[in-house]
């Protein structure tokens, strides 16, 4: 099965920012340089609309985290686990400030990503959150 390019970019995007939570966000251009160093499988075009989703989330996070502490009961950013946050971080950011996805690709392909890298509940888990992400955009 072919998988569509969208989703290997934004794929990248996730194993990029799974890196903020083990270097500050001043590391994370160096950390984008060094992930795409020998890497020919994308366009340079690629490359750097990926770096440039992934920095933007990177400036938001603080305010993307303090949308999931609120919305998520019980759940507070620094119980989840870092593949769910990092996930429910790509998604809000596409819900909330990139006009170029909608809404349910950025909830169907966060579901994705949570079934390939998450725990056994972690697709529900990131489901439920981002209902509640666009319930409250409304």
């Amino acid at each position: 099965m072919k998988i569509d390019r969208r989703t290997q970019l934004r794929e990248a995007a996730f194993l990029l920012l799974f890196r903020l939570d083990f270097y500050s966000r001043q590391d994370m251009p160096e950390q984008i340089k060094d992930f795409f160093e020998g890497e020919d499988a994308f366009t340079e075009q690629e490359k750097q609309a990926v770096a440039n989703k992934v920095l933007a989330i990177c400036e938001r996070s603080d305010e993307i985290d303090d949308l999931l502490n609120r919305i998520s009961v019980g759940w507070k950013v620094k119980r989840m686990s870092r593949v769910d946050l990092t996930i429910l971080r790509l998604a809000c950011y596409e819900i909330q400030y990139d006009d170029n996805v909608p809404v349910s690709t950025a909830i169907n392909e966060a579901v994705e990503l949570a079934k390939s890298y998450g725990e056994e509940n972690s697709p529900s888990f990131v489901n439920g959150i981002l209902a509640k992400v666009v319930k409250n955009e409304q």
